[in-house]
């Protein structure tokens, strides 16, 4: 069980606005509404997804996501990358304060770093860990390797499901690391939204 006051703590005191839910059903209403009429830009996330947020989302504010059906994908990332708000979740967080995010085109790290009003990231509790080598541990060897099988890609770790062999296939996705030690000073605010669920990879 993460240590929720601890996490909240260290956050707060890295310079992160925090929120916690007891679950997405309660969190949903409240991220809705804080983006009513704003533009939105949601990047590859299958928190955001499978939690139903991005439909949520999608029927109060203008949404610009590179998944979504009718949607150019590359004019909705540079659309995404342009927005007033921005919603993603991360890989692996450490009860230290540090948010980790692994990616393969860069989209999706690229726009937590720069460039919006507000960035929200949806953590669930499974993303938790101690310590910042456990969090890292976490986004390579199990976020990685669960996003690969997902996408149906020709990597080891989709093959055999359980571990990163830092491989050099052409299907790799983890080709690009960021850590938040703090919010970036190209953003307004980095919001983390702690969730008691289980939620992505």
């Amino acid at each position: 069980m993460p240590n929720y006051e601890l996490l909240t703590e260290n956050l707060t005191r890295r310079g992160f606005r925090v929120s916690f839910f007891p679950s997405m059903a309660q969190a949903i209403p409240c991220l809705t509404a804080a983006a009513r009429g704003r533009t939105v830009g949601v990047g590859g996330s299958e928190t955001i997804r499978a939690s139903g947020l991005l439909d949520a989302l999608c029927r109060e504010s203008t949404v610009y996501c590179h998944a979504l059906k009718g949607q150019d994908p590359n004019e909705a990332i540079a659309k995404a990358a342009a927005a007033q708000l921005y919603f993603s979740s991360v890989n692996g967080l450490a009860e230290t304060g540090e948010l980790i995010n692994i990616d393969g085109r860069g989209n999706r790290v690229a726009a937590t770093l720069f460039g919006h009003e507000t960035v929200y990231l949806v953590v669930g509790r499974n993303k938790i860990r101690p310590d910042f080598a456990q969090a890292l541990h976490r986004a390579r060897n199990i976020a990685g390797p669960k996003n690969a099988v997902r996408l149906h890609l020709n990597t080891p770790c989709a093959v055999r499901g359980d571990r990163c062999y830092d491989c050099q296939s052409p299907d790799r996705i983890c080709r690009a690391l960021t850590v938040l030690w703090g919010p970036p000073k190209g953003v307004g605010a980095v919001e983390v939204v702690l969730v008691d669920e289980e939620l992505g990879y």
